[in-house]
């Protein structure tokens, strides 16, 4: 026996943790759509984006007057990505189902591991990657009609700032800022997508109610996944994380189901699971953890703040 493999209990508990992550995350973005009514997809994005950056910032006080140029740059980019990711993700949830926009985001950055991967065996995996993505247009909206082409397109942009979120995770994960520098990207975000929420929402944003949703959705989204993740990674191999984080899409379309009144049809099923069979080949097949240029999908220190979806 191999003394340095993970007991089984240690697993077990580590699947429990990953699990009550993807959880939170589907919860987090059906409350998440409840708010779509008042304050509209980019007010619900500001109020996600600023008050987890405000409960990690809290949490974490990061040193930043004693950061380089380097950490405050890698800072800057992630909450680049993290703005666009989130924003675009909202605005794709708002015009097309729940487990729809999971499954065609959800390709940013299983194509981006296949592509920095460069290995012919990869091919099959991208090419189930893709065929999921595109399934759901096969599909229709939940009440008939065909699926809203521009929440198509809001739901792909959101894949690429995930792939971008990605890198750029990596980047400041390897500047050694810690949860600090998460905190800062994610003040970051929150600031970017300011203007858009309080165009859209105005004082609305303010109202007590919005506030304690908004409250929740940092909660679920953000502080639980997190906490649930880092626990989680130290009990589970990263490889069998990342099959487990690739439940995401079918969680998705059962929450929507479930929660949201969004039919589960068998298109929306199929997609899923194509997604899921290329994440966890993808996942399976990867090089060694050392070798491996990144992660088939990304770690919580690169994806925390942006959970569900990378939006919840």
């Amino acid at each position: 026996m191999n003394p340095t493999a993970p007991a089984p209990a240690r697993i077990a508990v580590g699947t429990a943790l990953v699990l009550v992550s993807v959880t939170s995350l589907q919860l987090g973005a059906v409350v998440s759509a409840s708010l779509f009514p008042t304050v509209g997809p980019a007010g619900t994005t500001v109020l996600r984006l600023s008050l987890a950056a405000l409960l990690l910032l809290a949490l974490v006080r990061p040193p930043v007057r004693s950061w380089d140029g380097h950490r405050l740059r890698s800072a800057l980019l992630l909450g680049a990505a993290m703005a666009g990711m989130n924003g675009l993700f909202y605005e794709a949830l708002a015009r097309i189902p729940l487990g729809t926009a999971v499954t065609i985001q959800f390709a940013g950055p299983l194509l981006l591991a296949a592509v920095l991967a460069r290995r012919a065996r990869d091919l099959p995996w991208v090419v189930l990657a893709v065929a999921g993505v595109a399934l759901p247009g096969l599909g229709h909206d939940g009440a008939g009609g065909p699926l809203d082409v521009v929440g198509v397109l809001f739901a792909l942009g959101a894949g690429a700032f995930w792939a971008a979120y990605i890198v750029a995770g990596s980047r400041l994960a390897a500047s050694g800022t810690g949860a600090g520098g998460v905190g800062v990207a994610m003040a970051v975000a929150a600031v970017l997508t300011l203007p858009f929420g309080v165009a859209g929402a105005g004082t609305t944003l303010l109202r007590p109610e919005v506030l304690a949703s908004g409250v929740l959705i940092a909660v679920l989204g953000s502080a639980l996944p997190y906490a649930a993740e880092i626990a989680a990674l130290s009990r589970v191999p990263k490889r069998t994380f990342s099959v487990l984080l690739a439940l995401e899409p079918v969680m998705a379309a059962l929450f929507g189901a479930l929660l949201l009144d969004q039919p589960l049809t068998p298109v929306t099923a199929a997609a899923a699971l194509l997604v899921l069979t290329a994440a966890t080949g993808t996942a399976l097949t990867a090089p060694t953890e050392r070798k491996a240029p990144v992660t088939p999908l990304p770690t919580p220190e690169e994806r925390a703040p942006a959970h569900a979806g990378r939006a919840a």
